[in-house]
């Protein structure tokens, strides 16, 4: 077979991947709770299937189908969870606490001023409940990791705010492993006012900055 034959399957399953992941957006129909595991499965099918040709010789295409078989069953389990654990999620938070699902991970968005007071890493007891249903659910759903990220806006010495962000970021990992998320599973991390997703020029978006990301990434 030629090298124009064997990578005929890999250009066709890569230009797959871009196409179909637009026709099954998960944020383009929010109403369908289907949508990411949609997604994960015409993904994880069409990489299966990549990986299945990549080989090349005899039998390229029929590896390619048993690949995005193998595929299309594991990317969409992941999708399946991913929207379970994301609706549990959502049901269990306070207001104002963000879970998004990005088809391969899911990010828990906590405002710094609903968790801490000014100039603390010290949680707030209302904010406690939200963590400790965070960890229940992780419980539930063992097989993934946990990075837990600290921002802060630009307020103040850039050093103090880097100390701050990680600080908090340890003081929110201190609570899920103390409810029985276990340590190998979760990392803590600051982040200081380096990494903003709005201005620091208005009141408003100094608070949208000061935050912490919980990134719930699968593992198999």
């Amino acid at each position: 077979m030629s090298r124009i034959m064997i990578k005929l399957p890999l250009l066709l399953a890569s230009a797959g991947v871009i196409a179909l992941t637009g026709c099954v957006d998960p944020n383009a129909y929010p109403d369908n709770p289907n949508a990411r595991t949609q997604q994960g499965a015409v993904i994880g099918g069409l990489l299966g299937a990549a990986a299945g040709a990549s080989g090349g010789g005899k039998g390229a295409f029929g590896k390619a189908a048993a690949g995005g078989v193998i595929g299309a069953i594991a990317g969409g389990a992941i999708g399946a969870t991913l929207d379970a654990q994301a609706a549990e999620l959502r049901s269990q938070m306070s207001p104002g606490v963000g879970v998004t699902n990005h088809g391969d991970y899911l990010l828990v968005n906590m405002p710094q001023d609903l968790l801490f007071a000014t100039d603390s890493a010290t949680l707030s007891g209302s904010l406690t409940r939200d963590l400790n249903a965070l960890a229940s659910n992780l419980l539930r759903y063992p097989n993934s990791t946990i990075q837990i990220v600290g921002h802060t806006d630009s307020t103040g010495d850039a050093a103090y705010n880097l100390d701050l962000s990680q600080r908090r970021a340890s003081s929110v990992a201190s609570v899920l492993r103390n409810n029985g998320v276990p340590a190998g599973r979760v990392t803590a991390t600051g982040r200081g006012e380096d990494q903003p997703i709005t201005t620091n020029l208005t009141p408003e978006g100094r608070a949208k900055n000061r935050r912490v990301e919980i990134f719930i990434r699968p593992t198999n």
